[in-house]
């Protein structure tokens, strides 16, 4: 095992990954990106790669180039070798030996037992993550960074930033990570502090009554009447216990009414704002139209321009007047370019598979809309398709689908669900729906509690725990029911 040949193979293998490397996460890449940012991406390549053209949108298709490219390499007798050079079998193996180990990897470390619709929403969050945009972490180091923070008070932050929860909050104390990474104290302490001073406003808090504190200190109202409600009777102004905050403040109840509607149009989770990015421009990546009997899908390719091999370097090849070094230069970018191509094809085929399949599984949504949505995992739709789940979450990453019902992200069709007493599947997004629905329409005076809602979905034959009915309350941004009431 430690004779010469086997130290030469391994030095071959290490030098193919280097070499498949940039390709392999070029393709990801195209994979990854929405119809429109796509242009920018391939314009990048035509300023880097002299070998590739772009055609003109009435000029001649991706076939008719790839056959004329065909009969000029057999006339010039490069053909052999072109061949062998545009092959890019090995590559797309690695890609699908990837996938293969994935499986093989998930399967053991999943075992046999059946996902809750919990697991099912943390497994989600996992697969969201790996294509995610400016994380929050990112953001802060950031302003770290920018700071001139010093290299051991930015070390502390990072472990802080890195305990933040979803709303943005902090899950440790600065004891604590100073305990569990031998960081100064007051270096943790130092990096809390200007945590705190971050944008988002009221990020790196220990509580929600922190997180607003902060908030009104950076409007310049540390002092108002909301401060001293959140400061001082918290619990009253979580119990919207009116009357008895004016009497304690010696104030009117007008007035603690308006100061608890300052206090409402406070973010209580900074942190979630970059779950997404609210101010994308959509510009859908299919469009789903109904024909007939039949569901159409028309891909947009509006923004992803048309790419051919020049025939000027395929001539200078055939010709045989250059240089090895020059001949060789101009091969290798005639084979980054083939791969581009050929990515491209290949991401669109990927969306195409994908979107098919949705539709078999979202059948009822696209006929009757959202209350029909059934539930839908990465996992059912990577297994039919054949590739593994991250592929999938890659494929439809800052994606868009136009339907009857209006213009969807891809992330919409898959949500973990419910099994009613039917037998029915339900969906999460379905079931949030119906919570919205049951709040709309109650009585604000006596406003619905979460157990309340829990009975009342029962009754439609869908159990759901009353700590899954807060959740989705809040990320409907839905107040709880004794901040509903309104006293008449």
């Amino acid at each position: 095992m430690s004779g010469p040949g086997f130290s030469q193979d391994l030095r071959q293998r290490q030098n193919q990954s280097l070499v498949l490397a940039p390709q392999l996460r070029h393709s990801l890449k195209i994979l990854q990106v929405a119809a429109l940012d796509l242009r920018s991406v391939i314009q990048e390549e035509l300023q880097s790669n002299p070998t590739l053209e772009e055609l003109p949108m009435d000029g001649v298709s991706l076939d008719q180039e790839q056959q004329e490219g065909a009969a000029e390499n057999n006339e010039s007798g490069e053909g052999a070798d072109n061949r062998e050079e545009m092959d890019f079998s090995k590559e797309y193996d690695i890609l699908t030996k990837l996938d293969d180990d994935w499986k093989d990897y998930m399967s053991q470390a999943g075992g046999a037992q059946p996902y809750t619709s919990e697991d099912a929403e943390r497994r989600q969050h996992f697969f969201d993550s790996l294509v995610s945009e400016t994380s929050l972490q990112e953001h802060l180091i950031r302003q770290a960074e920018l700071a001139d923070t010093p290299d051991d008070v930015l070390k502390a932050m990072s472990y802080l930033v890195g305990s933040l929860d979803d709303r943005g909050f902090l899950t440790q104390t600065p004891n604590d990570v100073a305990l569990q990474t031998g960081l100064p104290l007051d270096c943790v302490q130092e990096a809390a502090r200007q945590l705190k001073t971050f944008e988002p406003a009221g990020i790196g808090a220990s509580s929600l009554e922190e997180c607003l504190i902060l908030q009104l200190a950076v409007k310049g109202r540390s002092d108002s009447l909301a401060a001293r409600i959140i400061r001082e009777h918290f619990a009253l102004l979580t119990r919207r216990r009116i009357p008895e905050i004016a009497r304690k403040l010696g104030v009117h109840t007008d007035d603690v009414q308006d100061a608890i509607e300052e206090i409402g149009a406070l973010d209580p989770a900074p942190g979630r704002r970059f779950a997404e990015d609210s101010n994308r421009v959509v510009v859908p990546d299919v469009t789903i139209e109904k024909d007939g009997d039949e569901w159409k899908i028309h891909l947009n390719s509006d923004y992803i321009p048309k790419l051919r091999i020049s025939s000027t370097y395929k001539d200078l090849i055939a010709k045989g007047s250059l240089s090895k070094q020059e001949r060789d230069y101009l091969r290798e970018r005639i084979r980054s370019g083939k791969f581009l191509i050929n990515s491209i094809d290949q991401r669109q085929q990927t969306i195409e598979r994908i979107t098919r399949e949705i539709i078999k599984v979202q059948l009822d949504f696209f006929e009757q809309g959202v209350s029909k949505l059934r539930p839908l995992t990465m996992t059912q739709i990577a297994d039919v398709v054949g590739v593994h789940e991250t592929t999938v979450s890659r494929a439809i990453a800052n994606k868009y689908i136009k339907t009857p019902h209006g213009v969807f992200d891809f992330k919409f069709f898959f949500t973990p669900g419910y099994q009613s007493e039917s037998g029915a599947s339900v969906s999460n997004t379905s079931v949030k729906d119906m919570i919205n629905d049951l709040i709309a329409g109650e009585d604000r005076s006596q406003p619905l509690s979460d157990q309340e809602i829990v009975v009342k979905l029962e009754e439609k034959g869908i159990k759901i725990a009353r700590r899954t009915v807060a959740k989705y309350r809040e990320e409907l941004g839905l107040l709880p029911s004794n901040l509903r009431r309104e006293y008449l």
